[in-house]
């Protein structure tokens, strides 16, 4: 029980902290780097660890996921991707693959979801 509490107690300082930074970058970018002493010339390596941090989440979900942990996985990726080729279409980018990732995350979302409501356990 106790353990089961800190776990649910880590998760939500990391959704506040991951929250805050996105809101951060969302109003003020420039805010948001200096806070988070992130350098726009290291961006690609930040990016590159980024993308393994979502290939590790993946591979988990392979080995360990269930399908309402899968379907979240997918609308992060949908809303991602969406948002990415949005910024890039608006800024004259662009942005086809970003926006195709995020389509292709949202299909796979809703039949990860239609699995998950067809499977008698929930998942």
């Amino acid at each position: 029980m106790i353990l089961s509490a800190l776990v649910t107690v880590f998760l939500l300082i990391a959704v506040a902290l991951v929250g805050y930074m996105a809101y951060l970058f969302w109003t003020n970018p420039d805010r948001g780097l200096a806070e988070t002493t992130h350098r726009i010339e290291k961006l690609p390596y930040v990016l590159a660890d980024r993308y393994t941090a979502f290939a590790v989440l993946g591979a988990g979900m392979l080995v360990f996921g269930d399908f309402p942990i899968i379907t979240v996985y997918f609308l992060a990726g949908t809303i991602m991707g969406l948002a990415d080729g949005m910024i890039y279409a608006r800024a004259g980018h662009p942005h086809l693959k970003h926006t195709a990732s995020g389509i292709l995350s949202a299909l796979a979302m809703i039949v990860t979801a239609v699995a998950w409501a067809m499977t008698p356990t929930g998942g």
